[in-house]
Order: C-alpha cells, then sequence, then structure tokens
C-alpha cells in the first residue's frame, strides 16, 4: 500500500509569531538619527544590522516589561548596571495590563569614541516613560550597558 504524504513544512513554535510586528515604524519610516552633540561621528553599523541602540532598548523593555527575566542582560551588561536593572526590574515599573510598551523614540550622544549615552520614550497607551542607559563598547568591540535609570513614575489617574 503506497502512501503519498504531503510536504509540509514544519510547525513553528507557538511562542514566537512569524515575522516581527514592530510598531515603531509603520510603512517604512526612515531610520532613527542622532539627536545633538557630535553624535554625527559615530560609525553606521553595517547594512542589515541594527544600531546598538535599539537592540539595548528592545532588551531593557523586554526585562522592565516582565517579558524576560533579569539574568537575561546579564552578558550584556557590566559595573554595577546590572544590580540596577534587578533593582528596577524588581518594581515592574514598565508592566501594564493590556497594552504592550513599545519604544517610540531613541536619541543617543556620542560623549567619546566607544561610549553611547542613549534616551528612549517608551509608551505603553497614552502614558509615556522615560529610559535612560549608557552603553560602552569593549575590547572584544561588543557593546554593553554600563548604566540604567527609568523617569519617575507618573501619578495614577482615575482611567488607569
Amino acid at each position: 500500500m503506497n502512501k503519498v504524504m504531503s510536504r509540509t513544512s514544519p510547525p513553528r513554535p507557538r511562542h514566537r509569531p512569524p515575522t516581527r510586528h514592530d510598531s515603531r515604524r509603520p510603512g517604512g519610516a526612515p531610520p532613527r538619527t542622532p539627536v545633538r552633540g557630535r553624535a554625527a561621528t559615530a560609525q553606521a553599523p553595517a547594512v542589515g544590522q541594527p544600531r546598538p541602540t535599539d537592540v539595548f532598548a528592545d532588551r531593557l523593555l523586554a526585562v522592565l516589561s516582565g517579558q524576560r527575566p533579569v539574568h537575561w542582560m546579564l552578558r550584556h551588561t557590566a559595573g554595577r548596571a546590572y544590580d540596577e536593572l534587578a533593582r528596577l526590574a524588581e518594581r515592574g515599573p514598565l508592566r501594564t495590563r493590556g497594552t504592550r510598551p513599545v519604544v517610540r523614540d531613541i536619541g543617543y550622544y556620542v560623549p567619546r569614541a566607544g561610549a553611547l549615552e542613549v534616551f528612549a520614550r517608551i509608551a505603553a497607551g497614552s502614558r509615556l516613560r522615560a529610559m535612560a542607559f549608557r552603553l560602552e563598547q569593549g575590547p572584544d568591540h561588543r557593546w554593553r550597558c554600563t548604566a540604567v535609570e527609568l523617569g519617575p513614575q507618573p501619578p495614577r489617574t482615575q482611567e488607569d
């Protein structure tokens, strides 16, 4: 008895969507640009590679919103940044009910070669929060977060 088997691709894992839906750049908006200072002297990443500012903003947001555990950032931090991140994540400052927080805007300043001071605006529904962090490039040319801060918690309103 010959059974003809149809060729199908293996099922995709259910924990990850098939494509990334980036709400920060709908319709192919232009890439982010530096804010001020000597940021224009920073080397542009190779074509197809995301900027370290974008990557780290997304990583930090995932941890601070409870989507990822803090130890996920262990190899991406240096100095006291991991302790600061653990302290912030413990309070769950960006956890929301309903609307998932997203990075709305990113800007950065280059104080010296191999260092970036970055700020990001985080949106969750109608609420905005500020996040600041510092990235430093090590001798192995990998970027690591060396400091992270969040703006003050906005007061709760009746609609929350």
